[in-house]
């Protein structure tokens, strides 16, 4: 086992704490391999009540997946190791997701991208003051993945559609309206539930320890969002904005500035199908259509580029602005693969 993850069992709980603060608790491939074993390891094993999966650090329970290497070996045309990545942790996320066992995570500070395939598909998800969850994907050329569009496409109304092209950070109020989250426990508490669940395995304690949820600013703003994000394609969704004059419109509109214009396009058609189907296993595999293309017909190294490696925050993307994104060019990042489509045995 890796220095980055500590998994073990204590008491009546299987824990899994993320161990890299320093690099706000990416998750490594190798570190969604250990995850998965942990999985298939306490599924069925009488011992493990429940599960508690935590993060060190006050920073972030999770910021994503560690991309490093993928952009290392997609610039150097090698496109089968960020392929490799996506699969398997996308199969670590469908078990998270399924396992017969409730899953009370702690997702204080940043919980995003990847972080949210980990913190985000248990029973029991609790956040606290400092927690501050996103789906920030369009924003390096990708679309919400890890089962993203699943958990958008329930989010209430068309907040799915506004959170997965925006990438706009919802805090401990809005993540619970948006069904991101279940619980609000402040975060002085923590410790001690943690130590309840582990010598009681009495999910329960959850529900005794959690307070009223704080005011959600995207509950007062639902409406509205719902009218301007209402729209079949990204076309239909800037065409609403253009001919809105609310401070609503104009913030989504400066967040959405920033992102790929291809991924939110294909964002947009995935939270749509997501929502059409409700299965974890069919929005993966629709998602692993877009990721493991984005490298080669994409935006994402282009986005890593500009945001991780050179920071110069200036992307060229391939489409000038989300106008000008072709139907055609939706429909083939998002085809079928044919022979290397995403299945759970590989």
């Amino acid at each position: 086992m890796s220095d980055d993850i500590h998994i073990r069992i204590e008491g009546k709980a299987g824990r899994i704490t993320l161990n890299r603060p320093k690099a706000l608790n990416a998750v490594t491939y190798q570190m969604c391999l250990e995850i998965e074993a942990a999985l298939d390891a306490w599924a069925e094993d009488d011992a493990v009540a429940l599960l508690v999966i935590d993060a060190e650090g006050e920073r972030a329970f999770s910021a994503g997946g560690d991309i490093q290497e993928m952009y290392d070996t997609g610039t150097a045309g090698d496109f089968a190791y960020g392929q490799k990545f996506w699969a398997d942790e996308y199969r670590m996320n469908a078990k998270m997701f399924n396992i017969p066992k409730p899953v009370v995570t702690f997702l204080q500070g940043f919980t995003m991208g990847g972080g949210v395939g980990v913190g985000c598909h248990g029973s029991h998800r609790i956040v606290g003051e400092s927690s501050q969850i996103a789906m920030p994907e369009c924003g390096i050329g990708l679309v919400p993945d890890v089962g993203g569009t699943l958990l958008l496409s329930r989010a209430p109304g068309r907040l799915g559609e506004y959170l997965g092209v925006t990438a706009a950070r919802m805090d401990a109020g809005d993540a619970i309206h948006a069904e991101f989250a279940d619980y609000f426990v402040p975060e002085a508490r923590w410790d001690a539930l943690k130590m309840e669940l582990v010598e009681s395995g009495d999910w329960d304690a959850v529900d005794r320890a959690a307070e009223a949820a704080p005011e959600s600013a995207l509950k007062a703003a639902q409406p509205e969002l719902d009218r301007l994000f209402s729209g079949e394609t990204l076309r239909d969704v800037v065409s609403d904005l253009v001919g809105s004059e609310s401070d609503v419109a104009r913030g989504a509109e400066k967040l959405m500035a920033r992102n790929s214009p291809l991924a939110m396009a294909c964002a947009i058609e995935l939270v749509h199908r997501a929502r059409g189907a409700d299965d974890i296993l069919i929005a993966l595999r629709n998602e692993y259509r877009f990721t493991a293309r984005s490298m080669e017909h994409g935006d994402f190294i282009e986005g890593i580029r500009a945001a991780i490696i050179d920071k110069d925050r200036a992307p060229k993307w391939k489409h000038s602005g989300p106008l000008d994104v072709p139907a055609v060019d939706v429909a083939n990042m998002l085809r079928p693969l044919g022979e290397r489509e995403w299945r759970m045995d590989g």
